[in-house]
């Protein structure tokens, strides 16, 4: 990796690109400490520490410390992560869309285009009900009609700026803008958690205890790191041969090929859907104020990750359960409107194409949806795997911090995606070179 970086950095057209890219970074995190006009900015940082979930962390994180901070980049780019989502759920589900996005560049245009509008509105509306829960509760000391259409517009300003802001990094820069800007705004957040991790576990100790806390420490980080990269990489190749056919008086065609099906197809959006679909009752509780004494309070508790693993609390552990079926759950879903095994099988039948020993037509689609079956299981209990270490440690040795597995997975992602643009631009001017000469 680091090879790549530095052979990056001899090419004038990459080193700009990447400059470009870093530029716009700066940006993200200047605009992420600029407060909202006519807020008190100590209100949200209140009201968090007095929070005893987890219902805002997965937000806290995503959003890079701006939600709690209520700058003008509170609302940062998950209106546009939830819009994408949306979109592709659509996409399925309506014929006109489905077209759409089969229509070539001109139609992935338009689906963008819908994508940012929606994203305006869901900013929109997400800035309102910010501005109206919080706004008479403290958060707008002299609440207003102007005052209040000032943050709103402030909010939503601000997540279509870095909605425009991803979109240049993917064209002018490195790697996928929109996933460059989440993972600094998750970076922001590890100099923090690591001096948490310091105070609890290393401060303070004899030196041989804080030196066992920092090996464990250390050697958690790096496993975590590893099973993410292997479970990025993972791939099922499936053989495919093309028969031979006449083209005028030769034979073409013939080759062997492979499909690759990864392991971990849906990426970390399980993760995602489960982790907000278990917060929101956590969300609606604290806005509502529900006791955690009840029994209405005790089964919110359990959904929270903070009260897993706890050895004082073990029945809290069962929202354990339901957050693992839900992440299985969820990559077998996106896997299936992500990939699907008819439409390749008709399209390797169209081309000529066949798997050896398997017919093609439906004998093809069934077998890609057996294997597929097969390997999106082992997907989704590896990043299960990878998301419950960190919440293992949190449960049983109060190792709080705000990254976590879904984190790492995505840094990790990132990461890796970018490196390999990187490398596919250099291959590319390579070949320029050599056809100029």
């Amino acid at each position: 990796m680091l090879k790549t970086l530095r052979d990056a950095f001899k090419v004038k057209d990459i080193r700009e690109r990447m400059l470009f890219t870093f530029l716009m970074l700066l940006v993200v995190r200047f605009g992420s400490q600029l407060p909202v006009p006519g807020v008190d900015r100590n209100y949200l940082a209140n009201w968090f520490a007095n929070q005893t979930g987890d219902a805002f962390n997965f937000f806290s994180a995503f959003t890079g410390g701006s939600f709690e901070k209520m700058s003008i980049f509170a609302l940062n780019i998950t209106p546009y992560i939830t819009s994408s989502i949306i979109m592709q759920l659509l996409t399925i589900a309506i014929p006109a869309l489905e077209e759409m996005h089969k229509d070539g560049e001109e139609g992935r245009k338009k689906i963008t285009a819908i994508t940012r509008y929606v994203t305006v509105g869901l900013a929109l509306t997400e800035s309102l009900a910010m501005t109206i829960g919080f706004g008479r509760q403290g958060l707008i000391p002299d609440m207003n009609f102007l005052t209040g259409l000032t943050v709103i517009a402030a909010m939503t300003a601000g997540s279509t700026f870095l909605m425009w802001i991803g979109e240049q990094i993917t064209e002018h820069g490195v790697g996928n803008g929109i996933s460059i800007v989440l993972m600094i705004n998750i970076l922001s957040r590890v100099p923090s958690d690591m001096a948490s991790l310091y105070e609890s576990f290393i401060k303070g100790k004899t030196l041989a205890k804080g030196v066992l806390a920092g090996v464990i420490i250390l050697a958690v980080i790096i496993i975590t790191i590893v099973l993410v990269i292997l479970l990025s990489d993972a791939t099922r190749r499936i053989p495919v041969q093309y028969a031979k056919k006449m083209q005028g008086r030769k034979m073409v065609g013939g080759q062997s090929t492979f499909i690759p099906l990864k392991v971990n197809t849906a990426g970390v959006i399980p993760v995602i859907f489960a982790s907000s679909l278990l917060s929101m009752p956590s969300m609606i509780a604290a806005f509502a104020g529900i006791s955690q004494d009840g029994i209405g309070g005790k089964i919110i508790a359990s959904l929270s990750q903070n009260n897993w693993f706890s050895p004082s609390k073990p029945i809290y552990s069962i929202g354990l359960i339901i957050y693992i079926a839900l992440i299985i759950a969820f990559a077998y879903f996106y896997t299936s409107i992500t990939f699907n095994p008819i439409e390749v099988a008709d399209n390797m039948k169209k081309q000529g194409g066949f798997i050896p020993g398997i017919r093609p037509g439906k004998p093809t689609s069934d077998y890609l949806n057996k294997i597929l079956n097969y390997i999106v299981l082992i997907g989704a209990l590896g990043l299960t795997v990878v998301v419950l270490i960190p919440i293992f440690f949190n449960g049983v040795f109060g190792a709080y911090v705000s990254f976590g597995g879904t984190s790492i997975i995505i840094i990790v992602g990132v990461v890796l995606e970018t490196i390999k643009q990187i490398e596919s631009q250099m291959v590319v001017r390579n070949y320029r070179g050599f056809l100029s000469e």
